[in-house]
């Protein structure tokens, strides 16, 4: 029953966050000739421990700061159900974040000082994101976090620990899983919006309302859905196939169309699996895409 807790607690629905850029940035490399498995892998690897070790600690610190309770919408939160002790969780998300160091020192063997910064800056955000005086989440600066680190960090540190270098267009490929994931947010952001409220915990969503939300959604997919024509008309127009990840449009329709039609409300819990799954498929077929454009070199 406690590993069931645990699994319940690392969110395994927001994994696909981490997975997106680290995916991204792997075939962008691998399309230009760069083929490091061992640089890939521990990316991906300090990607979904870094997940983890924010959602332990988004967990305990929601439940230290009172924004987790009874009258939450969204799925259960260990820590504020009893299931397992605030410390317990504490010392695992301590754990979790430790451990990133052991995938994360071969990428800055590989990538020097610019990747141990980042990796340092990665885990101090995953505490601050709801941890401390100046937690981001509650101030509203969750979205430009997951914005830049699950878009430009995540994608161009792993780009870069398998080429040595980074380019505007891996920057601006970045703005795809790091806009969806932003989308992620934005429906967690908006179910939470009445409760949030009362905790003080002030979201964009809190601070401009549903309206707000609903466009930043939108905003987001529109945002993300421009980037592959973007770099096959500015970067690659030998990569046609790179516009595969449009395709993620068709079944996006969907989603938009049920957050404007719901604010504060659980039925937006399915959402979030769902643009988490969203994103996953515009990964997969940009990274496709790019491949199929041929390797350089």
């Amino acid at each position: 029953m406690q590993i069931k807790n645990w699994i319940l607690a690392a969110r395994l629905r927001t994994l696909g966050a981490a997975v997106a850029p680290v995916l991204i940035g792997t075939a962008l490399a691998f399309g230009e000739g760069y083929r490091a498995w061992p640089a890939a892998l521990a990316a991906l690897l300090c990607a979904l421990l870094l997940q983890v070790g924010t959602n332990y600690a988004n967990d305990y610190f929601d439940f230290r700061k009172g924004a987790d309770t009874a009258e939450r919408l969204g799925p259960t939160r260990v820590t504020q159900a009893g299931l397992i002790a605030p410390e317990q969780v504490r010392n695992a998300f301590l754990l979790v974040f430790a451990l990133v160091a052991l995938p994360g020192a071969y990428l800055v063997y590989r990538g020097g000082w610019p990747i141990l910064l980042l990796g340092v800056l990665s885990v101090l955000s995953g505490v601050i994101y709801t941890g401390g005086p100046f937690a981001l989440a509650y101030v509203g600066l969750g979205d430009l976090f997951v914005l830049l680190f699950f878009g430009g960090v995540a994608t161009g540190a792993t780009y870069y620990t398998q080429s040595g270098q980074i380019s505007p267009l891996v920057l601006l490929a970045s703005l795809g899983p790091g806009l969806l994931s932003t989308a992620i947010l934005t429906v967690n952001n908006l179910r939470d919006r009445l409760t949030d409220a009362k905790t003080g915990k002030k979201t964009l969503a809190v601070r401009f309302g549903a309206g707000f939300a609903r466009a930043e959604y939108l905003a987001c997919w529109l945002g993300a859905l421009a980037v592959p024509p973007l770099i096959w008309l500015a970067f690659a127009p030998e990569r046609p196939g790179v516009l595969l990840a449009c395709l993620t449009a068709i079944p996006a329709r969907k989603a938009i169309q049920k957050v404007f039609s719901l604010d504060a409300d659980p039925a937006l819990n399915p959402l979030l699996g769902q643009t988490g799954k969203l994103l996953l498929i515009y990964s997969l077929l940009f990274s496709l895409g790019w491949l199929l454009g041929g390797v350089s070199g």
